[in-house]
């Protein structure tokens, strides 16, 4: 591939990256439960993904799931289900927290799972149908018919995954480094209870929509 179809690709993906959505969302709301680790997690997570929605996308297997209705529907209602239950108990952490007055700083440590942090962040997207229906569009421009799909897909979503790592890895540490704002009652109640209502309400939208639009 020349160059300059690969600094297109860079571009793009970076863009993407870099623009605010539900990775975003998710990554703070567990950097604010469970720290800088929770947060770093769950990007992995979110990452390893990306090679899941490549391999479709190669084997042609999203191109089936967008054109199968009832497929395709089957997919959102799931992706949508599970950002609301995210959602859901991101609010009943808020509410918890304003009511038992406690302090993110002293359950920081207690509330990191690296299990839970990497399947929430792995399930985020992996049953988010925005992402497949990107890389069905957006991948095969930048493949080589002539050369194997799979490999050439890995080494895209490779640098995919590259790039949003650094990007949602930095973004979990300047949160940790505001641990002094966070640590107070009021401002997890807040936090966790915002990045809630954002997730159930991305989960509702998702449900609700007759098309899904990148």
């Amino acid at each position: 591939m020349p160059i300059t179809e690969w600094m297109t690709f860079v571009v793009a993906i970076s863009i993407l990256t870099i623009t605010p959505g539900l990775d975003t969302v998710l990554v703070i709301r567990n950097t604010s439960r469970g720290g800088w680790k929770d947060g770093v997690t769950s990007s992995f997570g979110i990452c390893s993904g990306l090679f899941v929605h490549a391999t479709l996308s190669a084997v042609g297997i999203s191109f089936i799931l967008v054109q199968s209705a009832w497929l395709f529907q089957t997919v959102k209602i799931i992706g949508a289900a599970y950002l609301i239950y995210l959602g859901i108990c991101s609010l009943r952490s808020g509410w918890k927290a304003g009511s038992l007055g406690i302090v993110s700083n002293q359950i920081s440590d207690n509330q990191f799972n690296m299990k839970r942090s990497f399947s929430e962040g792995f399930l985020s997207n992996v049953l988010n149908p925005k992402t497949a229906i990107f890389y069905l569009a957006f991948l095969p421009q930048f493949i080589n018919p002539e050369g194997s799909a799979i490999s050439q897909s890995f080494i895209l979503a490779g640098i995919h995954f590259i790039l949003a790592m650094v990007w949602q890895s930095s973004l979990a540490f300047v949160i940790e480094r505001a641990k002094s704002w966070l640590a107070k009652p009021k401002t997890n109640q807040w936090l966790q209870s915002l990045t809630g209502c954002v997730m159930v309400g991305l989960g509702l939208q998702l449900l609700l929509s007759k098309n899904v639009r990148l």
